[in-house]
């Protein structure tokens, strides 16, 4: 993810500046025996996601009304009992109506975000969990913990947010631990179009609506869908490999989309060449989305990430889509195990976009590193995110990009290209489909350099103060004569960071 907000300290800097260059264990512990956990077992948001069960599966219908944000809701859950279950629970916003599993009709109760099924038979563990949950509301007018992150736009909506956005149309064990595949229909009115993720599998006119069904054939985490309702010109192309490419811009979206338009044809080039850096890209469909609203940030959703027009509206902006594609291994892919291991999100996406700019003749990924280095002073509190744990709500703090970002170009510099870049590529393949952690990525990366990084890695991620400048840290002496780049190519890197700022998630 990243948000349009632009650093003021960055801003700043500008003004001045100087010119230079497949799953991991889902089951928590059970609340008592027979009862599967209200949540997946996340230290930072102990409620989100569910224990007790492995979701394979979701079939998702919806009918959404623009006009009224109405949306009315039918979601197949398919999976398999982790451990016997008398009751679990879903993480569902709306209110449910009725719920079924395994073809009977089951009691439940609700929470503002959790949907609690007790079957009408136990379950045994490794038995088949089929859920059928009927449900209807408004989805902005449901706020968890006071907020919500549905997004409303001038033709339609956006569902859209992270690291929550799922309960607020479809029930679910809504934690990227348990990913799952996904078939998903959108009913809306004739004339709407209705994006999501993958493949489109059909589009079946009516009377007076459409129904667009979309299939994500490869695992994805539940906040990673999505569905956005409006009026877009749509664009199809095949990648040079023969991936299908689908992009979706705004039909009413001014010049804001003729840019977004411009930028997003640029997909398959950005992929082919994040391909050559990271690996094989992961996923048979690939495009992005871009409605005419100004929510603020731009969002990974796998194979199809959707942007706020903000991004352009200064201009021609490719560094956010590098950003949000080079997410596609970095976030969709492999998926974080908890969420305090976000740095391997964004720190790795930031990075992306340093490497672009070193490849396509702007500041080299070193020079940035410098810059950035020297632009916080010891004191500036940029130094005081430990970004290995930066705490519930912080997750998407400018830190957690900017440092993140340094902390790759100085493990590059710690411990060579070579060994970097096999890094990289050997931790996308490894996970593909999949989850990690920072300390699994740690002792990866430990293990094929041959060094002991102990001490780097506790220096960038997990210390509150500014490193010194030391080979140990990868911070090389500070250059006596400063390359140049062009300062509008720099102005255009940061406003497309966007770095998030304030501590917040989408939506709130």
């Amino acid at each position: 993810m990243v948000r349009r907000t632009l650093s003021t300290r960055l801003a700043a800097l500008l003004a001045t500046a100087l010119v230079i260059p497949a799953g991991a264990s889902l089951a928590a512990p059970a609340a008592a025996p027979g009862v599967g956990s209200p949540g997946i077992g996340d230290p930072y948001y102990p409620t989100y996601g569910n224990g007790g069960y492995d979701v394979r599966h979701y079939g998702i219908d919806v009918v959404y009304r623009p006009g009224t944000d109405k949306l009315i809701g039918h979601t197949r859950i398919r999976g398999t009992a982790a451990q016997p279950l008398r009751r679990f629970d879903l993480d569902l916003a709306l209110r449910a109506s009725a719920v079924k599993v395994n073809g009977a009709p089951a009691r439940f109760t609700q929470t503002p975000h959790e949907l609690v099924v007790t079957p009408r038979t136990p379950l045994t563990q490794g038995q088949a969990l089929n859920v059928d949950v009927r449900y209807a509301g408004l989805p902005a007018k449901q706020k968890v913990n006071g907020s919500s992150p549905w997004i409303r736009t001038g033709d339609g909506a956006a569902a859209l947010g992270e690291p929550e956005i799922a309960a607020w149309w479809f029930p679910s064990n809504d934690h990227p631990r348990d990913k799952a595949t996904f078939d998903v229909r959108v009913t809306v009115p004739r004339g709407v179009e209705a994006l999501g993720n993958g493949a489109l599998v059909s589009r079946t006119w009516h009377r007076s609506h459409q129904t667009w069904h979309w299939r994500m054939a490869e695992p994805m985490a539940t906040y990673l869908a999505f569905f956005v309702a409006g009026q877009f010109d749509i664009t199809r192309g095949r990648s040079s490999g023969g991936i299908p490419v689908l992009n979706a811009v705004a039909a009413n979206g001014g010049r804001e989309a003729a840019r977004a338009k411009a930028d997003l044809a640029r997909t398959p080039e950005i992929i082919d060449w994040e391909a050559r850096q990271w690996g094989d890209y992961p996923f048979d469909q690939m495009g992005g989305v871009a409605p005419a609203a100004d929510f603020g940030f731009a969002l990974e959703n796998q194979t199809r990430p959707v942007y706020s027009r903000l991004f352009w509206s200064g201009g021609r902006n490719v560094y956010v889509v590098v950003h949000e594609l080079a997410h596609q291994w970095y976030g969709d892919s492999v998926s974080v195990k908890n969420w305090r291991d976000i740095w391997l999100n964004e720190g790795f996406a930031s990075f992306t976009e340093w490497l672009w700019s070193e490849k396509h003749g702007q500041t080299s990924a070193a020079d940035l590193l410098d810059l950035y280095y020297r632009s916080y002073p010891g004191s500036d509190s940029f130094w005081k995110l430990k970004i290995g744990n930066p705490g519930k709500g912080n997750e998407f703090d400018g830190a957690v990009y900017d440092r993140g970002a340094m902390t790759l170009q100085a493990l590059r510099n710690r411990i060579g290209d070579p060994a970097f870049f096999e890094v990289m590529r050997t931790w996308a393949a490894d996970h593909a489909g999949g989850n990690g952690s920072i300390p699994q990525f740690t002792a990866l990366a430990e293990r094929v350099s041959g060094q002991e990084l102990t001490r780097f890695f506790r220096v960038w991620l997990y210390t509150a103060r500014k490193p010194g400048r030391t080979a140990a840290n990868g911070l090389p002496p500070a250059r006596s004569a400063r390359a140049t780049v062009d300062l509008s190519s720099w102005k255009k890197l940061q406003q497309a960071r966007s770095l998030l700022l304030g501590a917040e998630h989408a939506g709130h």
